[in-house]
């Protein structure tokens, strides 16, 4: 016959048993419920994701100026404030009032990337990479070999729309590094601007 001792642990026993089972029973819906909810897919159409853009500097006569900088950019969030993209460069310089004229050309190629706070303003940091000659501010008569330049420019834009996905874009940018032979011959502000089509 089972003593009282006997009898309270079969109780326990049970009682353990059923609260087991209702646990592992409702140990899906925990799980479920404690799960972090799935991200939201983008739905949006690659032509809304990606924009282009750029600048042309055209100048002809005693001082020759020809200056290409296109670029593309992905927009990392639906909103489209963050953006990231590349781009290439072309300058072509001469100076006629030299003699023999001063000559200048160089190429690279950029990675960014822009934040934009508001509709109209922009923060822009960007690496450019362009190839020079090297020594370019000495004597003629000095070897010139062609080097890759570094350059790091910090600093923002305003954008105005034009109408459709069109806009122009004026941006005042710092090149942190200081190269000594960086394409832009002060140390000061550059200032820039462009087209922008989706941006």
């Amino acid at each position: 016959m089972p003593t009282f001792d006997h009898m309270k642990h079969l109780a326990l026993l049970r009682i353990t048993a059923l609260v087991g089972i209702t646990f592992l029973h409702l140990l899906p819906t925990f799980a479920q419920e404690s799960q972090p909810a799935a991200p939201r897919k983008d739905t949006r159409p690659f032509s809304e994701r990606i924009w282009f853009g750029g600048g042309i500097g055209l100048s002809f006569g005693t001082v020759t100026a020809i200056q290409l900088d296109p670029l593309v950019g992905y927009k990392v969030d639906p909103k489209g404030k963050l953006s990231v993209g590349l781009g290439a460069s072309y300058w072509y310089f001469r100076d006629n009032r030299f003699n023999p004229a001063y000559d200048f050309t160089a190429y690279g190629h950029r990675t960014f990337t822009r934040y934009r706070f508001i509709q109209q303003a922009y923060a822009h940091v960007e690496f450019l990479h362009m190839n020079v000659e090297g020594n370019r501010f000495g004597a003629l008569s000095e070897v010139r070999p062609r080097i890759w330049v570094p350059h790091l420019l910090v600093g923002g834009g305003y954008v105005q729309p034009l109408g459709g996905r069109g806009s122009i874009y004026l941006q005042v940018l710092y090149d942190v590094l200081q190269d000594p032979n960086s394409i832009y011959f002060n140390r000061g502000p550059i200032f820039s601007g462009g087209v922008g089509i989706g941006f």
